[in-house]
């Protein structure tokens, strides 16, 4: 029996793969599509600095949304100092210029900061087991391209299951994108324990610096573009993020019935409590396209709290901005040098933004050991992701739509599908609300 951490879930149903994902514009509070939703109230105008902060949080997504507004609250330099930092990107190449790639990583772990399982009524409020599911798994990978004059922004999704090459772990040679993280957390932290230590918060510490760079490496390896910050945010953070802002819109263009997440909800539209989101974000059973339909919940949520920021009251309600602090200072760990204060004074005072949000291609998807995976053309990512960031792309080669040049000569590779439909983006409704099937 493989370790949590590699466990691979079989497939329930029918999955069908998506490509590119339709543009979803987001922009500054009162400009453009979204104007009539974003007036503000006429006896409570948001200071500057808090419009500056709402559009900051287009670039950063659901990390950048909990680091970013507690800017509005609390003093500088408390919140600077507040956040859990990485030194996993020490040595990492970096962009030239001041155009930056940033990797938000969604942890599927039920553990705290320092190891210890989450408690009992969290994790029932979860919806997501005993505490020991999920290991350490990235099911949230999000590489962002912020360009030099922060106004296009680029977001694509990568999905979990997509089946890479990975360096440095002992008896693997390739395995799915998400159990980078863990696998080498859990050699790491066997290598530690082995040399002598003992202390848990320093185990997970360490270990979990390793996973954190394991998974830098494998996603800059795979989008030929380096990676100059992150942000990683724990599953308890969509819970503690909807919590904070006291629900979160998104509308469903299906029923959808799920046991496994706990995600039952009619078609409409739907303003999600804290234990309805995760169920929300989690679901990948009983959809046509599985896991990329599970990406897409994930892209709606995050433009959902994103357009709250932008055209609601947040930032003149001190509650939830105290609320968002502890979240972010709970929930989120930063690349180290980031100073998010800094960052948000630059990318927030700049007006008409938006973003749009793109899901990796998968050429189709195969069984490897038994094992269910996607398999992709690396060139043809790496073509595309570079052209999207503006960077000179490689030279032309055949594209490898088949496992056998990617994969170990003794992996067995059974029950070949056809090459995936195109899955149904997130449309956006006439309110403002994202919706997904």
């Amino acid at each position: 029996m493989p370790p949590d951490h590699a466990r691979r879930p079989t497939r329930q149903g029918p999955r069908r793969f998506a490509g590119d994902l339709e543009a979803t514009r987001i922009i500054a509070p009162g400009v453009g599509r979204h104007a009539k939703h974003a007036r503000p109230d006429p006896q409570r105008r948001r200071p500057r600095r808090a419009r500056a902060l709402g559009r900051t949080a287009v670039a950063l997504a659901a990390c950048g949304v909990l680091t970013v507004t507690g800017l509005a609250w609390s003093g500088a330099q408390t919140v600077q100092n507040a956040f859990h930092t990485s030194d996993a990107l020490a040595g990492a190449p970096r962009s030239t210029g001041t155009a930056e790639n940033i990797l938000l990583i969604g942890l599927d772990s039920r553990k705290d900061r320092n190891g210890n399982d989450l408690p009992p009524d969290v994790l029932t409020q979860l919806h997501a087991g005993d505490g020991q599911e999920g290991g350490y798994n990235t099911n949230t990978l999000i590489l962002i391209h912020v360009p030099a004059d922060g106004k296009n922004i680029t977001a694509f999704s990568i999905p979990r299951d997509d089946y890479v090459p990975v360096v440095g772990i002992d008896g693997y040679d390739h395995a799915k994108i998400k159990e980078a993280y863990g696998l080498k957390k859990a050699q790491t932290e066997q290598h530690l324990i082995d040399a002598g230590v003992t202390d848990q918060a320093t185990l997970e510490s360490r270990s979990r610096d390793a996973g954190r760079a394991e998974t830098l490496q494998t996603v800059r390896a795979l989008t030929g573009v380096p990676i100059d910050r992150f942000a990683e945010v724990s599953l308890v953070g969509f819970y503690d993020i909807t919590k904070a802002l006291g629900g979160v819109q998104v509308c469903l263009n299906h029923p959808v019935s799920d046991n496994y997440s706990g995600a039952h909800f009619a078609a409409g539209v739907h303003t999600l409590d804290a234990a309805q989101a995760l169920a929300f974000v989690r679901q990948r059973h009983g959809l046509d396209n599985g896991d990329l339909d599970r990406t897409h919940r994930q892209q709606a949520f995050l433009l959902s709290v994103t357009h709250m920021l932008s055209s609601s009251g947040v930032f003149g309600d001190l509650n939830k901005l105290d609320a968002l602090v502890s979240v972010a200072q709970q929930d989120v760990t930063l690349s180290s040098g980031w100073n998010i204060v800094d960052y948000a004074h630059r990318i927030g005072d700049i007006s008409g933004q938006h973003t749009r949000f793109t899901t990796l291609p998968v050429v189709r998807y195969d069984t490897i050991d038994g094992q269910d995976v996607n398999i992709i053309d690396p060139t043809a990512i790496e073509t595309e992701v570079q052209t999207a960031f503006g960077l000179i792309p490689p030279a032309p080669v055949a594209a490898t739509a088949h496992p056998s040049a990617d994969q170990p000569a003794d992996t067995t590779v059974t029950g070949t599908d056809p090459t995936p439909d195109q899955g149904a983006p997130v449309t956006t409704s006439a309110s403002g609300v994202p919706c997904v099937n």
